[in-house]
């Protein structure tokens, strides 16, 4: 299985719209108390999926874009 998508659970949203991340994904994702998560919608076709990423995963993702955005400006300007 590996990489592949997990089921946490189901969960309620409360009144101000608020939810608990299941104890094993907070574990799996490393997520702690004080941690700070992104939330993305998902692709058009997808509206309504909804991701939710640890703030210092996200980071390195956008690092990872930045870097990569970088060297395909340079390429499409020679």
């Amino acid at each position: 299985m590996g990489n592949s998508p997990k089921f946490y659970g189901k969960v309620p949203v409360g009144t101000k719209g608020q939810i608990v991340i299941p104890v094993e994904a907070r574990k799996a994702m490393n997520i702690n108390p004080g941690d700070s998560v992104i939330i993305i919608s998902g692709p058009p076709h997808h509206n309504k999926v909804i991701s939710v990423m640890p703030e210092d995963e996200f980071n390195k993702f956008l690092k990872f874009f930045e870097k990569h955005v970088t060297n395909l400006k340079k390429a499409v300007s020679q």
